[in-house]
């Protein structure tokens, strides 16, 4: 239920020791934290498959390869990398996969999630040594970007600034023009320069501190770690606060922005499984099928204790 997200003081619950709990007892063998983790996660990742496939059964085979696929990947899963974005790259990987074999172009795909289709099969004629060093350069620039961007988005939201916060994500984010965002959020055009202009400024304040990581590479764009990052996606607790209607503004306000005008795909799966358990139409049969088809994959899991 919706309500179990929340605690009674009305704060939001934090899942990150409960995920390196089942994490723990997944690589011990644990098939009832398995069942567990299927549990946690298959409701939001069935609701996300279900927006880009043409049927119930191709999200749920989808979701099915994504937790085997999480499986034979867990020796290499960094527990400071969010356990819920690691799963939703699984699934957009096994998704592109999909449409790859069946030559189908998906149609009207979501902003900014159309980059990764390419990035799948790179072509390229460098040396494997040569793309490992390029790979982690491209990942140390990542993290830069990505933390210099939270620092930001930190302060809009500590001075409450969700107005400002709201434009930048759109520029940034979904990658609009000034004139459009104006349009869009019905204030003048010289505001959101303004906006726009005093963001620029305080990441290149951000920048001057810190030693930054060359890399010339066109993939690493800031709509692109935006979103891989999920630097403003939403809290499960937060949703299903906005969901009770207890949620209190200026964050009740942007919640809507974010789920509605930003259209933020993961936040949207989200919040299509939390009404799916609040309405008790749950996915006990996809469940069981998922865990009978992966059960298996948890000897081959390496113990790391």
């Amino acid at each position: 239920m919706i309500a179990s997200h929340i605690r009674s003081d009305g704060s939001r619950m934090e899942s990150h020791n409960a995920d390196e709990f089942l994490i723990e007892r997944i690589r011990q063998g644990d098939q009832d934290a398995w069942r567990r983790f299927i549990q946690r996660y298959e409701g939001r990742l069935t609701a996300f498959a279900r927006m880009r496939t043409a049927g119930l059964a191709d999200a749920e085979d989808l979701v099915q390869e994504t937790f085997v696929g999480f499986l034979q990947s867990l020796k290499h899963y960094d527990s400071r990398r969010a356990l819920e974005t690691y799963l939703f790259t699984i699934l957009r990987y096994k998704l592109c996969d999909q449409l790859r074999q069946r030559k189908i172009v998906p149609l009207n795909p979501p902003d900014n999630e159309c980059d990764w289709w390419d990035r799948i099969v790179p072509g390229t004629t460098e040396t494997p040594s040569g793309l490992a060093e390029h790979a982690e350069q491209r990942e140390s620039f990542e993290v830069l970007l990505a933390d210099l961007l939270r620092r930001l988005i930190h302060d809009m939201r500590d001075r409450s600034a969700f107005d400002d916060l709201q434009v930048i994500e759109l520029i940034f984010y979904k990658g609009m023009r000034n004139l459009d965002v104006a349009n869009l959020l019905d204030i003048d055009q010289k505001a959101v320069a303004g906006i726009k202009f005093r963001a620029i400024q305080r990441l290149q304040g951000y920048l001057a501190e810190v030693e930054p990581t060359e890399l010339d590479d066109a993939e690493v764009t800031v709509a692109r770690v935006w979103r891989e990052k999920r630097l403003t996606c939403l809290k499960r607790g937060t949703l299903g606060s906005y969901l009770l209607g207890v949620l209190e503004d200026p964050w009740s306000g942007y919640t809507q922005f974010h789920l509605d005008v930003v259209g933020c795909p993961m936040c949207l799966a989200n919040v299509d499984d939390l009404r799916a358990e609040e309405s008790e139409d749950g996915h006990g049969r996809s469940r069981e099928t998922i865990f009978a088809s992966s059960v298996g994959f948890l000897s081959r899991v390496p113990n790391q204790s």
